[in-house]
């Protein structure tokens, strides 16, 4: 078998528990299709490039990026991305798979990046598609995409002062509108009858351009992020509403920002939201 273009993982520390992926063949074992899973985050597979200095710190044993330890819960805290990276990001591990016919994402989020650059908000791709992502693009604009051409808002600027932003889609007619500070944009119609396709990869702070990999530092997100829940249906107003006051709604069944399970990988800080 060819392994010319595959990825090739060894084991560097002591416990096992940091794997180094890179393109050497020699002495080196052939990832398994099993690649292309989370899961392969989950046993610290980096399918991204690593320059020499990180494997250089590795080997004598200097932790510039920690391992991913799944992590649980994140009531009344917030992550901080402190600097513009190509390799610090949050994965979230969704409670039930995401294939989806409707949902609701919430987050409150700040910012001082400047608007003439595009900012991630949120990454969740498939072996072959980027199915759902939320952008603030360089003109200013919020940015919805399903696996395709977007669909765009003018919304009120993301700043240093929190934010508390709602997106909201469902496939039977196709509408989709953003929610701020509890006011919802006007709709618009974007991919009716579509479904959003399970077995993917959930990151905040990155957009990966190919499955696991291809993080770029010009589009990550700086600032800080909490809050973030997601359901699988169309919230009402009066929730959403509700949930911008920090008043009691229904857990978000994807994701809910107290029970979360997630992976730091990083400079990310998970600081007290005071």
């Amino acid at each position: 078998m060819d392994h010319t273009h595959r990825a090739y993982c060894q084991n560097v520390s002591p416990g096992g528990d940091i794997i180094l992926c890179t393109r050497r063949e020699e002495d080196w074992v052939p990832v398994t299709d099993e690649w292309d899973r989370l899961s392969c985050w989950r046993t610290n597979c980096f399918k991204m490039g690593i320059n020499t200095v990180m494997i250089m710190a590795v080997l004598l044993g200097v932790s510039l990026t920690p391992s991913l330890t799944t992590q649980a819960g994140l009531s009344e805290k917030v992550l901080v991305f402190p600097y513009e990276t190509d390799f610090s990001f949050v994965a979230l591990i969704p409670q039930k798979e995401m294939g989806l016919k409707a949902f609701t994402l919430c987050m409150r989020v700040a910012t001082e990046l400047p608007e003439e650059r595009q900012i991630i908000l949120f990454a969740y791709r498939t072996a072959d598609y980027d199915e759902l992502n939320v952008w603030r693009e360089k003109d200013g604009r919020v940015s919805f995409y399903l696996s395709g051409d977007g669909v765009f808002f003018h919304l009120p600027p993301l700043s240093t002062f929190r934010t508390s932003l709602c997106l909201t889609w469902e496939s039977r007619m196709g509408l989709t509108a953003f929610w701020v500070e509890g006011k919802r944009s006007t709709y618009q119609v974007y991919k009716p009858g579509h479904s959003i396709r399970p077995k993917g990869t959930i990151l905040l702070g990155q957009d990966p351009d190919k499955h696991l990999g291809g993080l770029e530092a010009t589009q990550s997100f700086v600032g800080e992020m909490t809050d973030v829940n997601m359901w699988d249906f169309v919230l009402t107003r009066s929730m959403i509403q509700a949930w911008h006051y920090g008043h009691k709604v229904p857990k978000g069944n994807i994701f809910d920002w107290g029970t979360i399970e997630y992976e730091l990988s990083g400079n990310v800080l998970v600081v007290d939201d005071d």
